[in-house]
């Protein structure tokens, strides 16, 4: 047995037996680590939270303003726009073809 062939058989039983095991139980305990929340997710969670919540706040207040100058405004905004968008969309699909 040559020396090019014992530093092969060498490299490849380290890395079978030391480095596979190593590299196996490296990535499990960085699975465990990551199955909980950090701290800082979870904070920036509740400032999204918080955001969104103060968001709708001022949807709500924009639509009842919306509502004492014009009652019929969300009849109107709901009933003809999207249909007749989706109407145009469908013409131009079905004319491409």
């Amino acid at each position: 047995m040559e020396f090019s062939e014992g530093f092969v058989a060498t490299v490849a039983m380290v890395s079978l037996f030391i480095g596979l095991p190593w590299i196996i139980l490296h990535y499990m305990s960085q699975w465990r680590r990551a199955k909980g929340i950090s701290i800082e997710d979870e904070n920036l969670l509740d400032d999204l939270h918080d955001t969104a919540r103060r968001l709708d706040a001022r949807l709500d207040s924009i639509e009842r303003i919306i509502a004492a100058d014009n009652p019929d405004w969300k009849a109107g905004a709901l009933g003809s726009v999207p249909t007749d968008r989706l109407t145009d969309q469908a013409s131009r699909l079905t004319a491409r073809r």
